[in-house]
């Protein structure tokens, strides 16, 4: 395991129980609409769907939702996400339809074109090779089905100053409200995604990955950012 992908590992396992209220609260109650507008990008006739990253299965959950005969397969390389994901999944009595494994997105061991789509929620900013796992990713999904992303965006101009003042000071100072590991999540948030963007051309990667047709959406200033394609 990578130093990134363990730090990322040990910043989330405490915040299971309390990740999805906090989630809310600190975007200013957005969260939740950027991740139903992923699962909007995925068609209703994908029958079996990929989510990776899926935390407390807050995404396969409403892909579950969303058509009654779908079968969902969540993968997270948290052991006490996934805890507090499978309490949801029973509390929504989706038990049945929704499966929870856990796995690292680097090392995926699915079989090619398994899926009919896939979704993943701030997942390339944990891992070494955003390339190289964005490929790996799109093998599990059937020639013609959707690829979807949800990731933290960039504000440009006049609101990047006040970007930055909330993810370097009001971020961490808010989390506290949650207990002291959001303050480091808080702290961790900003360069992360700072360094992300400048690291990752994304839409080349996807592109490179063998993903056509590839638009995005930008839901809100600083925000949730939406990435879709077609596998070619």
């Amino acid at each position: 395991m990578s130093a990134r992908t363990a730090h990322a590992r040990q910043l989330f396992a405490p915040l299971g129980p309390t990740y999805d209220r906090a989630a809310a609260v600190l975007s200013f109650g957005q969260d939740p609409r950027w991740r139903r507008f992923l699962v909007s990008r995925v068609p209703d006739d994908a029958q079996r769907v990929l989510d990776v990253a899926t935390g407390t299965a807050a995404v396969a959950i409403e892909l579950a939702r969303r058509s009654p005969s779908r079968r969902v397969v969540g993968v997270d390389q948290s052991a006490e996400m996934l805890a507090a994901g499978r309490a949801r999944v029973e509390r929504a009595g989706l038990a049945g339809r929704i499966e929870l494994h856990e796995g690292n997105a680097e090392e995926l061991s699915l079989e090619d074109a398994s899926f009919d789509a896939l979704t993943f929620t701030y997942l390339l900013r944990y891992v070494d090779d955003p390339l190289a796992t964005m490929r790996g990713l799109a093998r599990t999904v059937r020639p013609g089905g959707v690829v979807a992303m949800l990731e933290f965006g960039l504000p440009r101009g006049v609101w990047r100053p006040l970007w930055d003042a909330y993810v370097g000071a009001v971020l961490p100072a808010a989390g506290l409200a949650f207990g002291r590991d959001w303050w480091g999540v808080g702290r961790f948030l900003g360069p992360s995604i700072r360094t992300f963007h400048e690291r990752v051309p994304l839409l080349e990667l996807w592109s490179e990955a063998g993903i056509a047709d590839v638009r995005v959406r930008r839901l809100s200033l600083g925000g949730g950012v939406v990435v879709w394609g077609v596998r070619a």
